[in-house]
């Protein structure tokens, strides 16, 4: 069985934690613990890798020029709820940030299991090494069982939410987003942060 007790302190983050500018929260929920409970159990990962996405003046935001559609109306609200969208069949988990009708979000890009690896593994059956298991934004999203239904959902409660970092004893480095090749001079915007030297990290 599962220690119960490890998971019973991790509460959700004050809301007031996502009220950082968009590129001080992606740094700050490095070393946080993301966490789902689902009919299957509850399953957890310390953030290890994040980008942020700064619209309407980011060419690689969906927000881009204050687009608002049906996926992005989440955005234009209040920080600290859950924007997710599918990519090439993948669910991809975000984090609203920014103000009222300044759409912003800080994408998860990796995490490293904290909780329940049996489960995160039973959900990646096809993968071997357990570096591959959550080491990209639709790799976690299938270990920890977030999903589409997830869209809109407060991080401050269950099912799904974040909690305060275990450590802050880790470097934190910077460079270009991953996969925004079509979005102009904001491909090499250093707005992408990592984990120095963990395994779980994207690329």
């Amino acid at each position: 069985m599962k220690n119960l007790n490890v998971i019973d302190n991790l509460r959700p983050l004050p809301i007031n934690f996502y009220y950082q500018p968009t590129l001080d929260l992606a740094r700050s929920l490095l070393g946080c613990i993301l966490l789902k409970d689902s009919p299957e159990g509850i399953a957890a990962g310390i953030i290890v890798e994040t980008e942020a996405y700064i619209g309407p003046g980011d060419m690689a935001a969906h927000s881009f020029q204050n687009r608002r559609t049906k996926r992005t109306e989440v955005m234009f609200g209040l920080p600290g709820y859950t924007y997710t969208y599918s990519m090439h069949t993948h669910c991809l988990f975000n984090v609203v940030s920014g103000n009222v009708n300044e759409p912003e979000a800080v994408l998860i890009r990796g995490i490293e299991p904290f909780y329940n690896e049996d489960l995160i593994a039973s959900r990646r059956d096809n993968v071997k090494k357990s570096k591959d298991w959550t080491n990209g934004p639709g790799k976690l999203t299938k270990a920890l069982g977030i999903t589409m239904n997830d869209y809109g959902h407060l991080l401050t409660k269950k099912p799904l939410w974040i909690a305060e970092k275990r450590s802050s004893n880790f470097k934190i480095e910077a460079g270009p987003r991953i996969g925004i090749e079509n979005s102009g001079e904001a491909k090499n915007y250093p707005w992408r942060f990592w984990i120095s030297d963990n395994k779980f990290i994207s690329r």
